[in-house]
């Protein structure tokens, strides 16, 4: 038995796991890949308060080793079911069945993928889902960006603040984002258009340097080359990581589970922190948050509920 449970090793994972384990809370920590899930994944990481620049996998390995060095368990299992609506919260893993008196779910929300050859070989290396992230990078170069709503139109013209020149490459022949954005883009010197187009194929060397469109009108394909590296940025949505749970706690009508400000869902004792929330921002930084005040509040909740409640938990 478990005080706390999170689902999830990223950073609102890790997080959430240091606090509760430095509260002398019996932690464990649920992650199916790798420490530090997703930033993992990320290089040169340069927007994290008080760190100039890291490498994610790095970032991730210190948040690990930091919420163990306080007493965290963190375990390599992908969970397959979850039962959170009791006073014990039961989760089963591939390889074991876990319990505990509250449950943190952090599973985070994984970036629409284009589905095209190339897209994750290039991941990191072109390829990115994070204008904040990687933008710098490109400064001076060209930026194709891969969508036309609200999302990818706004990261368009946060990009021209360090590309050349944003191409936006649309599936349609007109953009789907607000009026207002697309007249911002419209105006923009430094955004051009390539529509009724969808990528079909991404390639390169080390980094990439060629991308294949087709016109889904003409069925024609084009080729963009280049001797210099360029971005690619893809925004064409998230894929949250709900499914376990959206039969128990009340899930958004975009997939994300639903929290107050307090992180908290609509089942007592369980607590949700990251980019699986229904939110606008997802940054490394305000996952980080969401787990800080997910582990407090869950602390909170057992502490209140300590011989009322989990009266049964006592050891004998």
């Amino acid at each position: 038995m478990y005080d706390i449970i999170i689902i999830g090793g990223g950073p609102a994972g890790l997080t959430a796991g240091l606090y509760a384990a430095r509260a002398k809370k019996k932690t464990l920590i649920i992650e199916k890949g790798i420490e530090g899930g997703q930033v993992a994944e990320t290089t040169g990481i340069e927007n994290y308060p008080g760190i100039d620049k890291i490498d994610g996998a790095e970032l991730g390995m210190k948040m690990a080793e930091q919420a163990k060095n306080f007493g965290a368990k963190i375990v390599m299992d992908e969970v397959e079911s979850v039962d959170l609506t009791g006073d014990v919260k039961k989760i089963k893993g591939t390889v074991d069945e876990y319990e505990a008196k509250s449950v943190i779910i952090a599973t985070g929300a994984n970036p629409r993928e284009i589905g095209a050859p190339g897209e994750r070989e290039y991941k990191g290396r072109g390829v990115s889902y994070c204008s904040i992230c990687d933008a710098a990078f490109y400064e001076g170069e060209d930026v194709y960006v891969i969508g036309g709503g609200d999302s990818a139109v706004q990261e368009a013209i946060f990009i021209t603040n360090f590309a050349k020149k944003v191409y936006i490459v649309h599936r349609r022949d007109e953009l789907r984002a607000s009026k207002d954005l697309q007249e911002k883009a419209f105006n923009n010197d430094k955004i051009d258009f390539i529509w009724n187009s969808e990528v079909v194929e991404i390639k390169g060397d080390k980094v990439v340097n060629e991308m294949i469109l087709k016109n889904n009108k003409t069925g024609k394909t084009q080729s963009i080359t280049s001797d210099d590296p360029f971005g690619i940025f893809v925004f064409i949505g998230y894929v949250p990581n709900t499914e376990l749970f959206k039969d128990q706690v009340n899930i958004s009508d975009n997939g994300y589970i639903i929290t107050d400000d307090e992180m908290k869902t609509n089942l007592p004792g369980v607590f949700a922190a990251g980019d699986i929330r229904n939110k606008t921002v997802r940054q490394i930084v305000n996952a980080a948050g969401d787990g800080a005040i997910a582990s407090i509040n869950a602390q909170k909740y057992i502490d209140e509920a300590e011989g009322n409640l989990y009266e049964g938990f006592k050891e004998e």
